[in-house]
């Protein structure tokens, strides 16, 4: 059963889960639930999951057909990170999907350079994370060509444009037009933009993801698409080397950080990405009386204003020492006592892009997922072959040493906003969620889980709030059609200065600027999903006939032949 939602989305958060009570409906039991950013992705893991595929093979193939569907977002070149709770009582982990800068990079780099063009990409991670956990964590039901073949079928076929994508191509078609791979495959052939209900077809990103149906992900990095990926980057300039894919690290599984909120566990990523300031975001809304922020308000907007402002402006000010030892500077970070301490210091005088899933299966096994080329259309250049777009994760380092992790350095993981988070109430997973944004993310996702403990209206009201985002140290940014006074007082006592974005792909009253979280939320006994009114995505939910048989003997772990 298909949900069709209002609008489209950069970055989409899938979710699956099967209720506790495992009941069963006309001779079918519920096997999962998806939300994703667009409706061919959902499709495809919904399908996955009524083969007997648990959470991570629906992972796997919503991660490949969004690539393909809402191609401004992600793509098989981009950085994907995996958060896991395996169900009731047990350990979550991440995937560890960073992206790495080339380990040779010239002198006088320029930000420019950084921007858009070859010079502006990191090592791609998002196939060898999905290879890694389909090795590891696949139920062994669904073959890995089965996985791939959604995304060849929808880049074969092509995917129907709907409106927020269609803004998308409008905005940015003309960025894609210096490039004539680019150009030929996302601005029509007349120089305009493809419009609502129209097809897009990616004929040589399906001859790709053939290759890696058939040969396995590891051609990316060893294989003929790495040679040809070595070849393109010499030819036009470009930093990545054959020896930078062939030494690509596998993804680390590491622990993610955890905090709490109201009696609820909050898990999410840890350094590079932003998940330190999400909790962080939520230390500070706790030491306000849970009344206060009860009501989807000009009170509850301005104090979250006021807690994001803190953590944003800690971030900036503040920030994480190590990518990689970092374990005591996060703790002390997000402790409720530094919480304290920041409000009672807090002087009140004083374009990126992303997709997110989230999956919940019957094991109880929980995924959110997000993954990225950076910004709308990533580096805005197209590999002559394949078709797929570079990402342009570079322009994340700084090119100024700060002594902080984030200088741009030869093999070095870029700093991120990516905040994935898994809430669990008595050990079981109750909310999955992330969102796409750049720093909207972090503010994006701390909001939507203070709605949905501190409002109690249910995830899909929680997704559809108005929302907010504070740029430190005091730029207010603020969505919806109108700006109450009483917010408007609040804002000019408080000094924030009232910005509006300048993306172009907002409606009269949803903005995308503000993420798009697709998220699953465990309510009166059943899961219930929402995809972000601010995208064009989908929820689905998937049946499985009570006598059905395994439909595949593929092993867990096994390597396509």
């Amino acid at each position: 059963m298909l949900t069709k939602l209002k609008l489209p989305v950069l970055f989409f958060i899938f979710a699956i889960t099967l209720t506790t009570t495992g009941r069963a409906q006309d001779g079918k039991v519920f096997s999962g639930k998806i939300s994703s950013a667009s409706p061919e992705a959902t499709k495809a893991g919904i399908a996955i999951l009524e083969k007997g595929g648990n959470a991570i093979d629906a992972a796997i193939a919503v991660s490949l057909a969004l690539g393909v569907s809402e191609p401004a977002g992600s793509g098989i070149a981009g950085q994907t990170v995996m958060l896991i709770h395996p169900g009731k009582g047990k350990k979550p982990f991440v995937i560890h999907g960073t992206t790495w800068s080339p380990r040779h990079l010239p002198a006088g780099i320029t930000k420019e350079q950084l921007k858009s063009g070859r010079t502006a990409t990191t090592v791609p991670s998002t196939p060898k994370v999905l290879d890694l956990a389909y090795r590891k964590f696949a139920s062994g039901k669904v073959t890995w060509k089965e996985l791939v073949q959604p995304a060849i079928e929808i880049a074969t076929n092509g995917f129907t444009v709907g409106p927020f994508r269609q803004k998308a191509f409008h905005f940015y078609g003309d960025s894609l037009k210096p490039d004539k791979t680019a150009s030929n495959i996302f601005v029509k052939a007349d120089g305009t933009a493809f419009q609502v209900g129209e097809i897009v077809k990616q004929h040589k990103v399906a001859k790709l993801l053939t290759r890696i149906a058939t040969v396995g992900a590891e051609d990316f990095y060893s294989g003929e698409i790495a040679r040809k990926i070595a070849d393109d980057m010499q030819k036009n300039g470009g930093w990545i080397t054959l020896e930078d894919l062939q030494d690509f690290p596998e993804p680390k599984i590491v622990s993610p950080l955890v905090g709490s909120y109201r009696g609820h566990k909050v898990f999410t990523l840890p350094p590079p990405f932003g998940g330190w300031v999400m909790l962080q975001i939520l230390n500070v809304l706790e030491q306000s009386d849970q009344d206060g922020l009860s009501q989807d308000n000009d009170q509850r907007r301005l104090r979250l204003l006021d807690a994001m402002r803190i953590a944003h402006g800690t971030r900036q000010h503040d920030p994480v020492d190590s990518f990689t030892d970092y374990e005591q500077d996060i703790s002390q970070k997000i402790s409720k006592e530094t919480a304290k301490l920041l409000l009672q210091g807090y002087r009140k005088e004083t374009g990126g892009e992303t997709t997110h899933f989230s999956v919940v299966d019957g094991t109880g096994m929980t995924v959110a997922v997000t993954q990225s080329i950076d910004s709308y259309f990533g580096a805005k250049v197209a590999h002559p072959e394949y078709g797929f777009l570079y990402n342009n994760y570079m322009q994340s380092f700084r090119l100024t040493d700060d002594n902080s992790p984030y200088v741009l350095k030869p093999f070095e993981m870029p700093y991120s906003s990516m905040s994935s988070t898994i809430v669990t109430h008595s050990d079981s997973p109750v909310l999955v969620l992330g969102s796409p944004g750049s720093a909207r993310i972090i503010s994006a996702v701390a909001q939507v889980v203070s709605h949905w403990i501190d409002v109690q209206h249910g995830v899909k009201h929680a997704v559809d709030a108005y929302r907010v985002h504070v740029v430190a140290d005091n730029q207010a940014y603020v969505e919806g059609p109108t700006i109450g006074n009483d917010l408007l007082q609040g804002l000019a006592q408080k000094s924030y200065v009232l910005k509006r974005p300048k993306y172009g792909v907002s409606d009269s009253q949803y903005d995308p600027y503000f993420g798009g979280v697709h998220a699953l939320g465990f309510q009166k006994g059943v899961w219930e999903g929402a995809a972000d009114p601010r995208r064009d995505g989908l929820v689905g939910t998937a049946w499985q006939k009570v006598t059905a048989s395994p439909q595949s003997t593929a092993k867990s772990g096994a390597r396509p032949n």
